[in-house]
């Protein structure tokens, strides 16, 4: 059987296009660029209509009741880029900003050669360190990713986004008038900091756990035999959860409001993620846990 495939923006026809029952939307897009009729495959969009959802590419013509003469929409992307470079270069860049700072470079902070740096000062460049060197090992080995390459648009705002704010949080720490706060707050922090991370590392390795490599197979995520991991029996991305917890004890700990102003941020923006997540998790799984919540036990 035969598809006409049309541009979304004019429904000017691009192409005709043989297929058979099995065929997916991920072999449509081969052909379409073997034609020459269309850029490289992660830069494609197929829709049933102009203005519809995007079709995933293991989709068939029989599982979307395609018929002769029926048509498909197709709208260019733009550049893309994998998921895995964009994480690589928006986390590279705020371990090294906070770094290069750390070290009171004369163009931030003047002659300050002499000027002592305080316990709170340095183990708060461990504690940052470690966040970032943790990000990028796990989407090195650990992160498996439902989608190969997301638009090069958001590598610039990304990059913004984190890059700005660690130079932000960083030179307010590492300045020679920083002023600690008290043991209390400092240990306290520190602990939640760490004990944080800690969650958020074993809950990536969970979720990893739940999706073959090479697939983009979705399993509803469930506690395993680890105790980091039972926050998944009241929220659908506890992830996010441990993430803010750890910036809310970096913040303890350094007492510092341009770390508050980047948790705050970080909070909202996990927030509406795991708000997204949490619905799609309700719509894809009938028996789904009714219980749980998006990121906040009991709360949201």
């Amino acid at each position: 059987m035969e598809l006409e495939i049309l541009t979304a923006k004019s429904s000017k026809s691009i192409a005709t296009i043989t297929v058979n029952p099995n065929t997916t939307i991920g072999a449509i897009k081969q052909q379409l660029y073997e034609l020459k009729k269309a850029p490289y495959v992660q830069r494609q969009s197929l829709r049933l209509d102009a203005k519809g959802k995007a079709l995933a590419d293991s989709e068939t013509v029989k599982s979307l009741s395609l018929r002769v003469g029926d048509k498909l929409y197709y709208k260019d992307l733009g550049p893309q880029i994998s998921w895995k470079t964009v994480f690589l270069v928006e986390y590279a860049g705020p371990l090294v900003i906070y770094l290069w700072l750390y070290q009171r470079p004369w163009l931030f902070y003047g002659d300050v050669v002499s000027t002592k740096v305080d316990c709170t000062v340095n183990c708060a460049a461990i504690c940052w360190t470690i966040h970032y060197a943790k990000r990028l090992l796990e989407t090195l080995f650990v992160h498996r990713f439902s989608h190969a390459t997301m638009p090069l648009r958001n590598l610039f705002k990304n990059c913004s986004y984190y890059w700005l704010f660690a130079m932000y949080v960083a030179y307010h720490i590492n300045h020679p008038l920083y002023t600690p706060p008290s043991k209390l707050y400092f240990y306290a922090g520190l602990a939640t900091f760490a004990l944080c991370e800690l969650g958020n590392l074993f809950i990536h390795l969970a979720l990893r756990d739940l999706r073959p490599p090479g697939s983009t197979v979705r399993k509803i995520p469930v506690a395993t035999g680890n105790l980091w991991t039972l926050l998944f029996n009241f929220v659908s991305c506890p992830n996010y959860t441990y993430e803010i917890g750890s910036w809310i004890g970096f913040t303890i700990m350094t007492s510092c409001l341009p770390a508050g102003l980047f948790t705050l941020a970080g909070a909202y923006q996990m927030t509406m993620w795991a708000l997204g997540k949490h619905r799609a998790y309700k719509k894809e799984f009938s028996q789904y846990p009714k219980a749980r919540k998006a990121i906040f036990p009991f709360i949201l």
